[in-house]
């Protein structure tokens, strides 16, 4: 009899060792995914160095080389707010994420500032998709263009993408008769039928405020979620859902890497995941050229328009997010007066979410058109209506009813002051409402200027509707405009809080 020689006995050993490594859940299949989030990117340039749609593009180009298994996900708000946004409509965003296309992209409150029309435009000159499960037309049919959870595949892991829509967005936004179905409840139940039809993981890919994420983390319906709207940067991991609050503008970025082990449970197959999540300042991210070729034409662009003096101011200015959401603005102030010098009203609102540089200038700066078209950015028009005192007070009730949330329906004023008291139950918070030098009048009816979003009901203000609209939004300036040639008539800008707007306990 022949035996085998040492060499071919161990080679037969160790091929049947390797069989049984091969078949150890101590050794099972590993597959590594990559998920990139972005949102609320309204800026094409970067901002001091860090930022902008050139060094996104370079991160997600990385991203995507490093790691073929990569999904690269979209959590709202790009179309609008920004200068050039405010004359293309959004397109020059579009343009630059056609570069690297999103694999899903998940529609914002702002991506509907220009109405649903130009959004549906947007979405069909994209190379990419636009989804949301909790959007659809007034009859409850699929909007042309949308689409709905997505499946993906990585080495025999499935990965559901579930993309969630903010449900406020009618009342922030110019979104038609699309109706938004809850966010939490309706992104549960598709996570869970997601589940059901096999996905080993689920991704929320959601524009919506950190209260619901918490909602949506709570359930257990989702593995990961990528998250936007709240402009802030986080991280969490409670042993069961992955999260990422996405920064904003492309500022600071977490790819997260799971790994994902296929293995053997109880007989049955086992799947299981652990994040890594990474830190990228993109401040340290060199831009991609191609990108930057089409923001360096863009920027010539505006540069050529609104690098124009307009007039320097004699104090300091404030347009921070929780100065103009929160108590009485300087920057405020200059706009609502700019509203009622415009239009000869007896008063005006303006909603602070509707100012957006957050920022500071210092007495003696002069500002210029662009500094005016970066605090409004929206393109609405000035608008006049006729309206009693009594609707003037339940607005009035309404822009203070969230200021604990920093909502952006706080109202600037201007022919008017008021005391409210923000620890009241909302809807009796308001104190007293002076017009000029006498107590607003029920019963008066009253001219009244704000911008054509509130006037439509934007930011809640359903109370302003009904009136007798003497300026439409087919009549009225350009909001912006109307600031700018205020500016000019005075010769500067000599705004200041003054006392419009007092809390109990500092009146």
């Amino acid at each position: 009899m022949k035996f085998p020689s040492r060499r071919s006995m161990a080679m037969v050993l160790s091929a049947t060792a390797l069989g049984t490594v091969l078949m150890s859940p101590a050794f099972a299949q590993t597959v590594n995914i990559t998920i990139l989030g972005i949102g609320d990117i309204y800026n094409f340039a970067e901002e001091d160095g860090r930022g902008g749609m050139a060094r996104l593009n370079a991160v997600a180009r990385a991203e995507r080389a490093n790691n073929p298994n990569m999904i690269y996900v979209f959590d709202g708000d790009m179309l609008s707010p920004s200068i050039l946004s405010g004359f293309d409509k959004g397109q020059n965003m579009i343009d630059l994420a056609n570069i690297v296309p999103f694999d899903i992209a998940v529609p914002g409150n702002h991506e509907f500032d220009f109405g649903t029309d130009n959004f549906l435009e947007k979405v069909a000159a994209s190379n990419f998709p636009w989804a949301a499960v909790n959007i659809t037309n007034a009859d409850g049919s699929p909007v042309d263009g949308l689409g709905g959870t997505m499946m993906k595949e990585f080495e025999g892991i499935s990965v559901a993408l579930v993309p969630l829509a903010q449900d406020t967005t009618p009342e922030v936004t110019s979104s038609g008769d699309l109706i938004f179905l809850g966010t939490v409840e309706t992104g549960i139940a598709a996570a869970n039928a997601a589940r059901e039809a096999g996905a080993d993981i689920v991704i929320g890919v959601v524009q919506t405020d950190q209260s619901n994420d918490r909602l949506l983390i709570s359930s257990g319906a989702f593995d990961v979620i990528m998250s936007g709207d709240d402009h802030s940067y986080a991280t969490s991991y409670d042993g069961r859902t992955a999260y990422v609050e996405t920064s904003i503008d492309g500022r600071f970025l977490s790819p997260v890497d799971l790994i994902v082990t296929i293995g053997e449970k109880r007989g049955e197959r086992d799947v299981t995941w652990v994040p890594n999540f990474r830190f990228i300042d993109t401040a340290n991210v060199e831009p991609d050229p191609e990108s930057q070729v089409l923001v360096d034409a863009f920027q010539t662009q505006l540069d050529e328009s609104l690098n124009i003096e307009i007039g320097a101011t004699t104090g300091a200015l404030d347009s921070r997010r929780n100065v103009v959401r929160g108590e009485e603005s300087a920057m405020g102030n200059l706009i609502a007066d700019a509203l009622r010098w415009a239009t000869g009203a007896d008063v005006a609102l303006a909603n602070g979410g509707g100012i957006r540089a957050d920022r500071t200038y210092d007495a003696g700066m002069v500002l210029t058109r662009r500094d005016i078209l970066t605090e409004l950015p929206f393109g609405n028009a000035t608008v006049l209506t006729e309206l009693p005192g009594s609707q003037i007070l339940a607005a009035l009730e309404n822009g203070v009813s969230r200021v604990e949330d920093g909502s952006g329906r706080f109202p600037q004023v201007s022919g008017m002051s008021y005391v409210y008291d923000p620890s009241a139950p909302a809807g009796s918070r308001i104190v007293m409402v002076m017009i000029g030098d006498a107590e607003l009048d029920l019963n008066k009816v009253y001219s009244l200027a704000t911008n054509d979003f509130v006037l439509g009901g934007g930011d809640g203000y359903s109370a302003l509707g009904g009136g007798n609209v003497l300026i439409n939004t087919g009549n009225g300036n350009l909001m912006a405009n109307d600031v700018i040639d205020y500016v000019i008539e005075l010769g500067g800008i000599h705004s200041v809080v003054e006392g419009r707007i007092k809390t109990v306990g500092n009146n």
